[in-house]
């Protein structure tokens, strides 16, 4: 999509999309899940996941348009330097396995019990991200 030279926005707008890209993304999950369709669930809340990191990316202006280096970016600027719990670096890559299960994989039965500490752990996550992007944009 092209954008239009009135339709600038600031980095703050930017962040706060992504942000609410990642809210929504959480809120499908939860009602895929109390739906039953646990591998849609576990797509969503990879998804909840992943639109937080970029927001946090939006924070210094980056912008990745592959997983693989939105994810990478996020460990090696935010998890190695310890900005983040390493315990926040594991969780990630367990969410993108399980999503990559869920979404490719032709025989995997995604459980009740996983599909609730995904969407449990995207939550805790976005959590932690929203809190993140508020102190850096607002310093409280």
């Amino acid at each position: 999509m092209e954008q239009r030279e009135n339709e600038v926005g600031t980095k703050e707008d930017l962040v706060c999309y992504r942000l609410q890209t990642a809210r929504s993304d959480l809120h499908s999950a939860e009602i895929l899940l109390e739906a039953g369709e646990y591998k849609a669930a576990n797509n969503r809340a990879y998804y909840a996941v992943f639109h937080a990191i970029n927001a946090v990316h939006a924070l210094d202006g980056k912008m990745y348009k592959r997983h693989k280096d939105a994810i990478a970016n996020f460990n090696k600027i935010y998890i190695k330097t310890e900005i983040f719990p390493r315990e926040i670096g594991r969780k990630i890559g367990e969410i993108e396995e399980i999503r990559h299960a869920s979404d490719y994989d032709d025989f995997y039965i995604a459980s009740k019990e996983e599909t609730e500490r995904q969407v449990s752990v995207a939550k805790e996550f976005l959590n932690l991200m929203e809190e993140h992007c508020r102190k850096n944009l607002t310093g409280k």
